[in-house]
């Protein structure tokens, strides 16, 4: 299980919600009386929806006991619950008219489950809006997956991280099958940060987490010093010494049947 740290994800607090608010853009002609956000984490994300949806019943759900501890404090007029998405979804109510996630599916397992699961939260016309980081093929990613299956690191990672996602063609013939209704995009982040410290301090807050977890303390600087050494090497800096972190996503939204009989469960 890996070990979230709030403090940590929200050191770049702002370039991690913009995705939740260009998703929550999209949705200007919704009026959901019932909203879930799956996968709040910290609850930056829950408040860009109570925000957009002020008269809307919200609830934030996550599977780390430190989010939503770190949510119910910095968000206390919002609702948080204790929640896996792996597993605990059919124990939630399904009249929601906006189900909602934000960077969190990509550490879900079984896509082909999950989201036929998602849409059977909805009441009838409501909608599925999804943010998944798409980046497993950029420079950062790279260097991880080749130090954790190098010799020297190998022993240390008998069991590789095992990335969820699937391929944004994947996503639409899986959605074909569920709705009629639903659309897809890509947006490419282009971050600007001081460092190449910076790309480090943001990873430890995500992608790095499964793997420091994995190592015992003595040996999780050494680890970073060898992912900063390589990033610097992928990364180089501008002019005016900032460095360019891309950082693509993919996006959905999907309207659950209108008919009953025929809606995904």
């Amino acid at each position: 299980m890996v070990h979230w740290n709030a403090v940590q994800y929200l050191k770049f607090q702002n370039e991690r919600t913009q995705p939740a608010r260009d998703l929550a853009s999209r949705l200007l002609e919704a009026a959901p009386a019932k909203v879930l956000d799956v996968g709040c984490g910290p609850g930056n994300s829950t408040r860009v929806l109570a925000d957009n949806f002020p008269e809307a019943g919200i609830l934030g759900i996550d599977a780390s006991p430190a989010m939503i501890q770190a949510a119910g404090t910095s968000h206390p007029d919002l609702a948080f619950k204790l929640c896996d998405a792996s597993r605990d979804l059919p124990t939630l109510d399904r009249d929601f008219g906006l189900v909602f996630s934000n960077a969190c599916l990509q550490w879900v397992p079984n896509h082909p489950k999950l989201l036929p699961e998602l849409l059977g939260l909805l009441r009838p016309g409501g909608i599925l809006a999804v943010q998944i980081p798409m980046n497993q093929d950029e420079p950062i990613h790279t260097i991880i997956q080749e130090l954790v299956a190098s010799p020297d690191w190998r022993e240390a990672f008998p069991r590789p991280r095992i990335f969820h996602t699937l391929t944004p063609g994947a996503y639409v013939d899986l959605l074909a099958e569920l709705t009629e209704d639903f659309s897809v995009w890509q947006t490419t982040y282009f971050h600007r940060l001081r460092s190449h410290q910076d790309i480090l301090e943001w990873y430890r807050g995500t992608g790095l987490r499964p793997y420091l977890d994995a190592l015992p303390e003595n040996r999780r600087p050494v680890f970073e010093a060898a992912v900063l050494r390589r990033v610097t090497a992928a990364y180089p800096p501008q002019k005016n010494g900032e460095v360019i972190f891309r950082f693509p996503r993919f996006f959905f939204l999907a309207t659950a049947r209108t008919n009953g009989d025929d809606r995904a469960a």
